[in-house]
């Protein structure tokens, strides 16, 4: 098979990259090389199956890599609202920025893509995984594992990282240009539960409540979130730890999750809370001490871990200085992490090719018919539709610049 270029990976920045590339020079013959039986499976599994596109506010602080202009990428191409318009998607926000299709169903984004896909003539070649990249007379050889071969000018590499590997992103691609001497940052998983001892969560398996969540390091803290926390019998979850999640890879070894389970009041606040509750239910079990702010199994939980007292005894007997200490525990329950979730349960990688082998067309320093889009390079982003607002932005970005280099 011949053709102009290859854009190896049929997600999200891939996607945006064949159509920018069409956009650009409409007679450009291009060909997406897609591991999997079908592109964009990844995009359905996006926004748990509603697809949160983008989001309103793209401040540079949302995201973390190596990429010197990202934050000019993202904001110097097409805005994904009026992309997706002109593709026939109406799009809808909440109330915290995050942008949705009006139909709330990822399928209804993917079928648009496929359609302006179809309507371009742009080729799909499912079941190509590739597993070799040769320099060829005039371009390049794409080498699938059942040995197929695509002769191509240029080539798009948007394959992901290793986030998610049902999908398709396994992270062969990052180990191919490693080897082809590329330099990476360090991977781990970004957007993702952080791991933590069992018996340290012992009784919160299942527990969803509000908080504040601090990373500390050497017991400086490094980054806050406020939100949802969820509990599992060995991590912590929920979108404020997901977006803690990439500050692993800095500080493996030396990081600690600090809990503030009531964030709103000041510890005199909750100080005088405990103690309006004591007198208040002074003649009940312990048991019932905090029932009325935690849900069941959070307040037994806190309980048990900081309150000196058989469940048994009364409320009574907790000393002023006992609820002192109390309260000034709930503000600073620590939990040290002992490692980040498996690809599997990640969203996103963090780390891949570093920003330092490409230009700032996302150009290959090395090989200057080769770019680069989406998260195989080093660049991540918080929950709330960053990551695929980088898909979008950078697959547009090299596809740009890949069919105007011709």
């Amino acid at each position: 098979m011949k053709t102009d270029i290859v854009v190896i990976g049929g997600g999200a920045s891939g996607i945006a990259a064949a159509l920018e590339i069409k956009k650009q020079r409409p007679d450009t013959d291009v060909v997406i090389a897609e591991r999997l039986d079908r592109i964009g499976k990844k995009i359905l599994a996006t926004g748990n199956g509603r697809c949160n596109l983008t989001n309103r506010d793209l401040s540079a602080g949302f995201y973390h890599g190596s990429v010197k202009n990202m934050n000019e990428i993202i904001h110097n191409t097409e805005d994904s609202v009026d992309f997706f318009r002109s593709l026939g998607v109406l799009c809808t926000a909440d109330e915290e920025g995050r942008v949705y299709p009006y139909s709330k169903s990822a399928a209804s984004v993917l079928n648009a893509l496929r359609l302006k896909l179809a309507s371009y003539g742009v080729r799909e070649e499912c079941g190509f995984y590739v597993t070799g990249i040769e320099k060829n007379k005039g371009g390049y050889i794409v080498i699938s594992e059942d040995g197929r071969r695509i002769f191509t000018k240029k080539i798009i590499v948007s394959c992901g990282g290793y986030a998610s590997p049902v999908n398709g992103t396994d992270g062969n691609a990052i180990k191919l240009f490693r080897q082809m001497g590329y330099r990476t940052e360090k991977i781990c998983p970004a957007v993702a539960p952080l791991r933590t001892s069992p018996e340290a969560l012992k009784g919160l398996k299942g527990v969803r409540t509000h908080g504040k969540v601090s990373a500390l390091s050497s017991g400086k803290v490094i980054s806050c979130q406020t939100g949802e926390i969820q509990f599992t019998e060995n991590s912590l979850s929920g979108i404020c730890v997901f977006n803690l999640a990439y500050l692993f890879s800095v500080y493996e070894g030396n990081m600690e999750l600090e809990i503030d389970f009531l964030p709103e009041l000041a510890e005199d606040e909750v100080r005088k809370l405990f103690m309006q509750i004591k007198n208040a239910r002074a003649e009940h079990t312990i048991e019932d001490f905090l029932s009325g702010v935690f849900v069941k199994n959070l307040s037994l939980y806190i309980t048990k871990r900081f309150v000196p007292h058989p469940f048994t005894d009364k409320i009574s007997s907790i000393t002023e200085k006992e609820i002192s200490k109390l309260a000034q525990a709930v503000k600073s329950v620590r939990y040290t992490v002992t490692g980040c979730s498996s690809w599997q349960n990640a969203q996103a990688t963090a780390g891949g090719i570093s920003g330092s082998c490409v230009d700032e067309q996302l150009c290959s320093k090395k090989d200057s018919g080769i770019y680069f889009a989406g998260e195989i390079l080093d660049v991540d982003g918080e929950c709330g539709g960053y990551n695929l607002e980088w898909a979008w932005s950078s697959g547009k970005w090299a596809g740009k610049y890949c069919a105007l280099s011709l």
